[in-house]
């Protein structure tokens, strides 16, 4: 039997936040979700490109950011539940909002938009993170997935 040497990469996981939690904005609706990311987004490619982006929140509330998950074409983006979860267990995060945009203007969700919702709130249910809510942003407007009752 022969023994081979693996070399194995270091793992390191640290978390430096270089501000004042307290000077964070701290969400409380849908709406003011929505002027935080009007403020966040390139306006000029809301209508263009589908984009997805997350916040992050701690359990008050407050945002400990906003990521950029994946950018795709006209008619959709592609979401890995890996990518999404992994930065928010580097944040540390509590909570999380889903958001994204839908080029055409139309602010109501697919059929693949509601079954990305449900796995992504599955997958919080197994690492202890609460997905709050799913916001589609177009430019004017806004659906809530957990003002609609849907979460």
């Amino acid at each position: 039997m022969v023994h081979e040497q693996f070399k194995v990469a270091e793992v390191l996981v640290s978390y430096r936040p270089d501000y004042n939690i307290n000077d964070r904005p701290r969400i409380s609706s849908s709406n003011q979700t929505f002027q935080l990311l009007k403020s966040h987004w390139d306006m000029g490619k809301i209508g263009f490109l589908e984009e997805f982006k997350v916040l992050l929140l701690n359990r008050s509330n407050r945002v400990l950011g906003i990521v950029d998950i994946s950018m795709g074409g006209v008619s959709g983006t592609f979401v890995d539940p890996k990518v999404v979860f992994a930065t928010a267990l580097k944040a540390n995060c509590s909570s999380l909002i889903l958001v994204h945009n839908h080029p055409s203007g139309s602010t109501r969700p697919s059929d693949t938009d509601i079954k990305l919702t449900k796995r992504l709130v599955e997958c919080g249910k197994l690492l202890d993170i609460i997905v709050f809510d799913h916001i589609i942003i177009s430019e004017n407007c806004y659906y809530s997935f957990a003002d609609d009752g849907m979460m």
